[in-house]
């Protein structure tokens, strides 16, 4: 299963789009396709899974990328970084008004589309992104990205892996246990070690679904398999359940 960050280009010149999809897939990232006009980008996002798109202002046909940040806007709710060489002050204007969540300047270097992408998710989907100034937000030469190696979206959790993001989806994660300062998330698909306490994993997790039973545990409910004493299962694993939580835990689920 493929659980890269995937990335739409939309750029209409193809040599360009092409050295960027080679690049971000060096980097880890998953390039859903490259285009080079806003209708079959639209097309596009309405049959493919995107978490972010690179958007250069200027494109093929009569549509602009300002064009198609306002459908993104208000038909998908992704996060989008504008690409551009243009030093227009009236086009940059329009550009803002759409609220992108980072610019990246032609010409530019590996590390600057990496931290682009990675300020652009931090600015929609972090901490930066709950304002409603726009000049607030984190701006690319500040070079802040989450310290803490994840970043919640909706159903998911951006997980940082060597030098990209894996999406992890809520439904995937099993349990996550505390280790000290550290904490480790089991997933369908592995684990995941980050130096983060797990009370800070808590804040982001949906509460309808992910319960403390113990002061080193969080379980996922969905994925509990069955109970015996004060221990959940979930498959082979045998989770303690603290007295302190017990009545909390058990009532969330249905007894025949």
């Amino acid at each position: 299963m493929d659980n890269s960050v995937k990335v739409l280009i939309v750029e209409d010149e193809y040599l360009i789009a092409e050295d960027i999809a080679m690049r971000l897939e060096e980097m880890g990232f998953g390039v859903t396709d490259t285009v080079d006009n806003v209708d079959e980008a639209i097309r596009l996002l309405e049959k493919n899974s995107i978490d972010i798109l690179l958007i250069d202002i200027s494109l093929r046909g009569t549509k602009s990328g300002i064009d198609l940040a306002e459908v993104i806007n208000e038909r998908f709710h992704l996060p989008f970084v504008f690409l551009t060489s243009l030093a227009n002050q009236s086009i940059l204007e329009k550009a803002r008004q759409v609220k992108p969540a980072a610019y990246l300047l032609k010409p530019f270097n590996d590390r600057q589309v990496k931290v682009a992408i990675e300020l652009a998710l931090f600015n929609f989907y972090g901490e930066a992104g709950k304002t409603d100034n726009e000049d607030e937000k984190i701006e690319p030469d500040t070079q802040l990205l989450p310290a803490d190696g994840f970043l919640p979206i909706p159903g998911c959790l951006f997980l940082r892996n060597g030098n990209s993001f894996l999406k992890v989806l809520f439904d995937d994660i099993l349990w996550l246990e505390a280790d000290s300062n550290y904490t480790i998330i089991h997933t369908r698909n592995g684990k995941f070690t980050y130096s983060c306490v797990l009370k800070k994993f808590e804040e982001k997790l949906p509460s309808n679904d992910f319960v403390r039973v113990h002061r080193s545990f969080i379980v996922n409910l969905k994925n509990v398999t069955g109970f015996e004493g004060n221990l959940l299962l979930i498959g082979d694993k045998e989770i303690p359940v603290n007295r302190s939580y017990k009545s909390l835990v058990f009532k969330r689920f249905r007894i025949i």
